[in-house]
């Protein structure tokens, strides 16, 4: 049910099953505080727990891919995967793609009107309505576009893995973990994992597809013996290949929470707060159940904004997420009263941290170390984002709504009290990238063919690739990155970029 997104987020109840609920390293810049990372279990990953917004970035964010020396990569020529995959309920048009198996739907609402008092709000505040985010320019406030299909959360298993589960030439191992990639020399010809306590070897007549995301794929590599060679020797195990860049790079979005009371009854905690909440939420659920509709459907973030904190920029960056309740603490804290809560992140960071082994044991988590806020221009950034946005909470179409600031309370103004704010309290917003980045240089770890460089027959497909972090979710992105690579893996050409007209660029829809 997609509105039980929030137990799946928080790692507790039956999300503990699809969550591996780890924990990074003391934030050196956030109080030392060691921040809750949700990371999800299963085939399909983090789409398994994620937030189901498709977000594609920036049109500019391709581009930077293509100008490090990654051939493919523009914008134009990974528009074409983007269409390619997805079903969009809008239909074809030259941005979007209908005839795909991933289902993108309009942004669900139900009967919260928050939603659409935020877009008012937005555009009150003088910024200019969007309705495609993912179209012709991504600047400005609209609503969200989601993964939902006939009510129900289109991860990538659901999507592209269960139509095909029963094919002959596919077997799918769950309860399964990978111990290590099988070498030949240079040459990867498989993998050993574990299942039941047994170990397992695996052999391919081809390649090995390392699919393991931004912060397994990295612990696997090095697992494996490629990785800096000084740092794979301290851990006693063989140099397959030395690639000083795996586990580096990484970077991420931070994500600083404002909350308000509600003066109006019309956030969830209609259903979760009171003594019926319990016969409320399972008629929801049953609800849900017969006919995939309801308020189960509603994941409670509809309605965002992509913006410029100086309008010298050439892009947004700085997105929020509007949510018509409370998300805190990634879902751990559920409303008791009637609130809602507005998300802020630095959409292109310039910290940069990185992941490495804790123990040589594939089933402990690795070592998790973003190193949030360690450049300056993201604490500018912020702050700037987090005026901007309370900025928005303050006009006009909140009135009938907008009760006591509550987090961080009205008496925060001056930058350096929003800023200790940040420290205190700011958390991942779930898109870590990077960590096996696509390149030529010395610390890249895959060409642009995503294949692992020192080796053979050894590719790694994921977020980990991203060179950079792309301006919004990463879901969507993740999925053009295997979709693209498939083609390539087929021995098949890639689809003819598609020109982007001048008129179409930096405007809005």
């Amino acid at each position: 049910m997609p509105a039980g997104v929030l137990e799946l987020m928080s790692g507790e109840g039956a999300g503990a099953f699809y969550n591996y609920g780890w924990w990074t390293e003391g934030q050196p810049h956030l109080n030392n505080r060691k921040l809750f990372y949700p990371r999800g279990k299963g085939v399909g990953g983090s789409s398994n727990i994620n937030g189901m917004l498709y977000v594609r970035g920036n049109q500019r964010d391709y581009d930077i891919w293509r100008q490090l020396g990654n051939e493919n990569w523009s914008y134009e020529e990974v528009l074409p995967y983007f269409k390619r995959v997805e079903k969009n309920e809008r239909g074809e048009s030259f941005y979007h793609g209908s005839d795909g198996e991933w289902a993108v739907s309009n942004a669900i609402f139900t009967n919260n009107p928050l939603h659409n008092v935020f877009l008012e709000a937005g555009q009150q505040a003088g910024y200019k309505y969007n309705e495609d985010m993912n179209g012709a320019n991504q600047e400005g406030v609209g609503p969200f576009q989601q993964n939902i299909s006939n009510g129900r959360r289109a991860s990538t298993a659901y999507t592209f893995i269960e139509p095909i589960k029963n094919r002959k030439n596919l077997t799918i191992y769950t309860r399964s973990i990978t111990n290590k990639l099988l070498f030949e020399n240079s040459k990867c010809i498989g993998l050993e994992y574990i299942r039941s306590n047994k170990i397992h070897k695996v052999y391919a007549d081809r390649e090995v597809l390392l699919c393991g995301g931004a912060i397994n794929s990295p612990q696997i590599l090095q697992l494996s013996g490629i990785g800096k060679a000084d740092y794979i020797n301290k851990w006693g195990l063989d140099v397959i290949a030395d690639l000083p860049g795996v586990g580096e790079n990484m970077q991420d979005h931070l994500d600083i929470l404002m909350h308000h009371e509600c003066t109006q009854p019309v956030t969830e905690a209609k259903y979760t707060a009171g003594f019926l909440s319990t016969a409320k939420m399972a008629a929801i659920l049953l609800r849900w159940m017969i006919t995939s509709k309801g308020p189960g459907v509603d994941i409670g973030c509809s309605s965002c904004a992509f913006l410029k904190t100086d309008e010298s920029l050439e892009v947004p960056d700085i997105q929020i997420h509007f949510i018509g309740s409370l998300l805190k603490d990634h879902g751990k804290t559920r409303p008791d009263s009637h609130c809602f809560s507005s998300h802020v992140c630095v959409l292109r960071p310039e910290s940069r941290g990185y992941v490495g082994l804790k123990s040589l044991d594939p089933s402990e988590q690795p070592l998790i170390q973003p190193n949030y806020f360690s450049a300056q221009k993201d604490r500018d950034v912020i702050i700037k984002g987090f005026k901007m946005t309370r900025e928005i909470i303050n006009q006009k179409a909140f009135d009938e709504y907008r009760g006591k600031e509550v987090n961080p309370g009205p008496e925060v103004q001056t930058d350096e009290q929003i800023e200790e704010c940040v420290r205190a309290g700011a958390e991942t917003i779930y898109h870590p990238v990077g960590t096996c980045k696509m390149g030529n240089d010395e610390m890249a770890v895959v060409d642009d063919k995503l294949r692992v460089r020192g080796v053979e027959n050894l590719r790694v497909v994921d977020a980990s690739i991203m060179p950079t972090l792309i301006g919004g979710n990463t879901n969507a992105p993740t999925v053009m990155i295997a979709d693209k690579i498939s083609d390539h893996i087929l021995g098949n050409d890639f689809l003819p970029p598609i020109s982007i007209p001048s008129s179409n660029i930096n405007s809005t829809t």
